[in-house]
C-alpha cells in the first residue's frame, strides 16, 4: 500500500506545492514566466490583512424556525394550525403537539412530514444548512428534502419516490436512537435558492415503529450564516456564479502589498447578498510617493443584490512599482457584506495581435465534455445523418481518435478521471454523493498554478463543487445558474457566457472547461434543431408513450427519468423499435444544436486572433444506451454503447492537420497530454499516459508497447436500488483487439466472463467468451492485477490527507469548500 498523499498547503491557492509535485520547476517553460505570474489576492490573504476588522458581528435578519412551545416566530400554514402549518404525510401516525414537541410514530421506512413556506420570488438567498432538535426511537439517519411546487397539498408519495430513487442521503444526518434530544445539522451540499423552497420535508427516522419527539427545525441561509463569521475569503455565489472570494465589511480595509509587473490590470468581479447598496473601493498607492495618497481609485457602486459586476482595473501606469492594494466597502448599514470575487493582477501578453512565437506554448485551453454523447452518432466517426458538420471540420483541421474509452459510464464517475488522469478506484468518486478528495492534484489547479485564468462553465449537478470539481477554478457557473426551462440544451447559453469572458482574458493565458449536456434527456432540442429528422406530427403521441410507459417502468431511478427497457414498452403496447427511432432523432437533433454552437465559439475565437493560440479539446463523458442491450439511459453496464466516446484535439499550427490515430486511447490521458502540450509536468499520481508520441508520428503506434483500456462501473446499491445492473459490479479491460467484462456481486444471471472482439463488435454484442478460454484467463489476469493497483493508490480521505495541517490552513480549506 503506498503511503497517503497529504493536502498540499492551500491545496488549489497554490501558496506552496510540495517537492513531489514540480510544478515550479518548468514554469520558464510553461505558460507563463516566473516574473510574470498573476498575484491572487485570495492566495496571498491573511487574517492580518483586514485592518479595522469588525469586533461584533450583528445582523436585523429573522431566524426561519419553528418551535412547538408557542414561541415560534414562524406563521403557521394554514389549516393546521394545531400542529404549527405541518402536515404528517406518508407512512406517520399519532401526529400532534404534545408538551411543547411535534411527536408522531412511524408505520413504515419513508415516514414524512412536510410544511408549506411562504417563498419570497426575489429571493435569492441560498440555505446554508438545517437544525433540528428532536429525539427518535429507532433508525439510522433523518433527512431533509425540498420542493419548489405552487400546489397547495404536499404530494408526499412523490418525494418518497424521490428518496428511494436517490437513497444516499446527501441531505442527511445520522441518527442517535433512544430517549434523549439531540440536535442535528445537516450541511446542504448544493445551491438551494431561499425563492424556491416553497415545501419542507422531513423524513424524521428510517425506521418503522419508532416515536420521534421534535423540539424545533431552523433554515439557517447563508446571510444568517456569514453574518456571524469574521470576514475573510471563501467560496461565494451570486445566482449560481461561484467565485473564490474576498468578503468584507463596511468598517474594513483589506490590504495587500505587493510589486507590479510590466504591464499589470486588476481583474475582478464585486457584489452583495444584501439589499442594500454598497460601495466597492479599489485604492492603488505606490510606496515611493512621498505624500502616499492614491495613484488609482476606483468606485463602484452596486444596487443589485446577487449579481456579480466586473471591474477591471488598469495598473499600466504603476508599472514595475511596488504598491500597496486597498480594498474598502461602505454603506449604510455595518452588516452589509461585499464580496470581492476571484481579484486576481494579472500580466498582459505582448501583443495578442501578433502571431505566437514559433514553438510557445498555446495560450489558452478550452476543455469542452459533451455529456452523453455517443461516438457512433457523430458524422465525422461515420454515421449517416450529419449530425456534427462543425466538429467534422475541428477533426480535418485537427486529429481525430478513433477508439477512445471513457473510463466510467455516468458523469458523476468520469469527470473526476478526466480532470485528475486517474482511474475511478483511485479517484474514489463512485457514488451519488461522494466528493473527490482534496488531496487529488486536479486538471484546472494544475494551470492555475501554471498562471492560467480558470472558468468553469457546468451544465449539471455533478461537475462542479457537489463534486469537489470546483477546485482550482477561480470562477464556476453552477447548473443552478442556468435557466430552468433549457432541460439539458445548455450549449448556447454556455457559449454565450464564455464569448465576453474570453474577450476579457484574451491577452492572458486561460484554461475553460465548457460542459455542455445537449445530447442529455430530455433529448428534444431546441428549435429549429427539432424537426431536423424528428417528425413533428408525431411529437404528442411520442409524449403520450413516454408518459405511459412510466406506469410499467419497475426500477425507481429509470421510472424518475423515464427510462423504459424493452420488456416495459412491450408491457405498455408500445413497439419498442419505433419509441427508440422516435427519441433517437431528438438525441441526433440535439447533437446538431450542440455543434452549431461549438461553431460560434470558433468563429469567435478568430475575430479575436485566439485561434492559433488555443487548443480545443473535445470529448465526451459516456454514451446511450438505446435497447441494444435492452436498456435505455446510461451508467448501468460497460457495454460499448456507453465507454466508447469521441476524442478530438483541435489547434491550428499546433495540432498535426488529418492526424488519425486509431490505436486505443483513454479519457485519463487527456490530462497527461494538455499538461505537455504547454510545458507542464503531469502529477506523478497519474495514471493516464500522454498522447504526444501519437500526435507527432502516428506511424510510430507499432513500435509502441499495447496499453490496455480499462472502465469501471461499481455496485452502487447505496444509490440506486433494484435488481442488476445497479448492484452488479462491471470491470472491462480492452487490450490486443478484445473486451474482456468482469461482472461481480449481485448479477442475477449475468455471466461472471464476457468476452468480445473489440473492432468487429464495437457494440458488444456477441460474446465469445466460451470459445475461447485461454483468452478470457489471460485477460482476467491481467484485469485483476490491474485492479488491485488501482486500489491501493486510491487517494486518501480528507482526514487522512489533512491530518498534519495547521488550523488556519484548514480553515482555509474549509472556507473554499475543498474539504468539509
Amino acid at each position: 500500500m503506498s503511503t497517503p498523499r497529504r493536502v498540499r498547503p492551500a491545496c488549489a491557492l497554490c501558496l506552496a506545492i510540495l517537492s513531489s509535485v514540480p510544478f515550479a520547476a518548468c514554469r520558464n517553460q510553461a505558460m507563463q514566466s516566473e516574473q510574470s505570474q498573476p498575484i491572487r489576492l485570495v492566495d496571498h490573504f491573511k487574517s492580518d490583512a483586514i485592518l479595522g476588522r469588525a469586533k461584533e458581528l450583528t445582523t436585523r435578519l429573522e431566524p426561519c424556525i419553528w418551535r412547538f412551545d408557542g414561541n415560534s416566530p414562524s406563521q403557521p400554514a394554514g389549516g393546521q394550525a394545531e400542529t404549527r402549518g405541518w402536515r404528517a404525510g406518508h407512512q406517520v401516525e399519532e401526529f400532534r403537539i404534545t408538551d411543547g414537541r411535534l411527536v408522531g410514530v412511524s408505520s413504515g421506512e419513508y415516514p414524512l412530514i412536510g410544511v408549506e413556506r411562504t417563498a419570497q420570488p426575489d429571493d435569492h438567498d441560498l440555505l446554508h444548512s438545517v437544525e433540528i432538535r428532536m429525539l427518535a426511537s429507532a433508525g439510522r439517519n433523518c433527512t431533509v428534502a425540498f420542493r419548489d411546487d405552487e400546489s397547495d397539498e404536499l404530494d408526499f408519495k412523490k418525494v418518497a419516490e424521490e428518496m428511494q430513487a436517490f437513497p444516499s442521503r446527501p441531505m442527511s444526518s445520522p441518527l442517535m436512537p433512544g430517549k434523549d434530544m439531540h440536535t442535528y445539522t445537516i450541511s446542504i451540499p448544493f445551491p438551494v435558492k431561499a425563492s424556491a423552497l416553497k415545501q419542507f420535508i422531513l423524513r424524521p427516522t428510517d425506521a418503522a415503529g419508532t416515536t420521534f419527539e421534535i423540539e424545533s427545525l431552523r433554515l439557517i441561509f447563508r446571510r444568517e450564516h456569514l453574518a456571524a463569521i469574521p470576514s475573510g475569503i471563501g467560496w461565494h455565489g451570486l445566482d449560481g456564479i461561484f467565485r473564490e472570494s474576498i468578503a468584507s465589511r463596511p468598517s474594513e480595509v483589506v490590504q495587500f502589498q505587493m510589486t507590479l509587473s510590466s504591464r499589470p490590470w486588476l481583474d475582478m468581479a464585486v457584489g452583495t447578498i444584501d439589499p442594500q447598496p454598497a460601495t466597492f473601493t479599489v485604492e492603488v498607492v505606490a510606496e515611493t510617493g512621498a505624500a502616499k495618497q492614491p495613484e488609482i481609485r476606483i468606485e463602484r457602486t452596486v444596487t443589485r443584490p446577487h449579481v456579480w459586476q466586473r471591474v477591471p482595473v488598469e495598473l499600466s501606469a504603476l508599472a514595475g512599482k511596488s504598491v500597496t492594494v486597498k480594498l474598502s466597502l461602505s454603506a449604510d448599514r455595518p452588516d452589509v457584506l461585499g464580496f470581492w470575487g476571484s481579484p486576481v493582477i494579472r500580466q498582459r501578453i505582448a501583443d495578442p495581435n501578433q502571431p505566437p512565437p514559433v514553438g510557445s506554448p498555446p495560450q489558452g485551453i478550452i476543455l469542452i465534455w459533451a455529456d452523453t454523447l455517443r461516438m457512433d452518432h457523430l458524422d465525422v466517426y461515420g454515421y449517416e445523418r450529419p449530425t456534427a458538420p462543425v466538429l467534422k471540420r475541428m477533426a480535418a483541421e485537427g486529429a481525430i481518435f478513433n477508439d477512445c474509452l471513457s473510463q466510467a459510464t455516468w458523469t458523476k464517475v468520469s469527470t473526476p478521471s478526466l480532470f485528475t488522469g486517474l482511474y475511478p478506484s483511485s479517484h474514489t468518486v463512485q457514488e451519488f454523493s461522494d466528493r473527490l478528495p482534496a488531496a487529488a492534484t486536479t486538471l484546472a489547479e494544475a494551470f492555475r498554478q501554471a498562471g492560467s485564468a480558470t472558468l468553469s462553465l457546468s451544465s449539471i449537478l455533478f461537475t462542479g463543487k457537489f463534486t469537489n470539481l470546483h477546485q482550482g477554478f477561480e470562477e464556476v457557473h453552477e447548473s443552478d445558474s442556468l435557466p430552468k426551462e433549457l432541460d439539458s440544451k445548455t450549449a448556447r447559453e454556455c457559449v454565450d457566457r464564455l464569448l465576453p469572458w474570453l474577450e476579457a482574458h484574451r491577452d492572458v493565458p486561460f484554461f475553460v472547461f465548457l460542459h455542455v449536456s445537449d445530447p442529455h434527456d430530455p433529448f428534444q432540442p431546441l428549435s429549429p434543431y427539432d424537426a431536423l429528422w424528428a417528425d413533428p406530427a408525431h411529437r404528442q403521441e411520442h409524449r403520450d408513450h413516454a408518459e405511459k410507459v412510466k406506469e410499467f417502468i419497475a426500477d425507481p431511478l429509470m421510472k424518475r427519468f423515464g427510462m423504459p427497457n424493452r420488456a416495459e414498452l412491450a408491457a405498455a403496447g408500445i413497439d419498442p423499435d419505433e419509441y427508440v427511432r422516435r427519441e433517437i432523432a431528438d438525441y441526433d437533433g440535439s447533437i446538431r444544436g450542440m455543434d452549431a454552437e461549438i461553431g460560434r465559439l470558433l468563429e469567435r475565437l478568430a475575430e479575436l486572433k485566439l485561434d492559433r493560440r488555443t487548443i480545443i479539446a473535445f470529448a465526451s463523458d459516456h454514451g446511450e444506451e438505446f435497447l441494444e442491450h435492452g436498456r435505455m439511459f446510461h451508467g448501468q453496464t460497460v457495454y460499448g454503447e456507453l465507454n466508447r466516446v469521441p476524442l478530438i484535439l483541435w489547434g491550428p499550427g499546433r495540432i498535426p492537420a488529418g492526424r488519425i490515430i486509431d490505436q486505443t486511447v483513454e479519457i485519463v490521458d487527456v490530462m497527461p497530454t494538455l499538461l505537455e502540450m504547454c510545458g507542464l509536468p503531469s502529477p506523478p499520481e497519474v495514471q493516464g499516459a500522454s498522447l504526444m508520441a501519437l500526435l507527432d508520428d502516428p506511424s510510430a503506434t507499432a513500435d509502441l508497447p499495447s496499453r490496455p483500456a480499462f472502465t469501471e462501473k461499481a455496485a452502487t446499491a447505496g444509490d440506486m436500488p433494484g435488481p442488476p445492473p445497479h448492484n452488479t459490479e462491471s470491470l472491462s479491460i480492452v487490450v490486443d483487439g478484445w473486451k474482456l467484462i468482469r461482472n461481480s456481486g449481485d448479477t442475477e444471471g449475468l455471466p461472471e466472463f464476457e468476452l468480445y472482439n473489440h473492432q468487429d463488435d464495437p457494440l458488444n454484442r456477441h460474446d465469445v467468451a466460451t470459445s475461447h478460454p485461454d483468452i478470457v484467463r489471460q485477460l482476467a489476469e491481467r484485469l485483476e492485477a490491474w485492479r488491485k493497483a488501482t486500489l491501493e493508490n486510491r487517494l486518501p480521505s480528507d482526514d487522512e490527507a489533512t491530518a498534519d495541517l495547521e488550523a488556519e490552513e484548514l480553515e482555509r480549506l474549509r472556507s473554499l469548500g475543498y474539504v468539509n
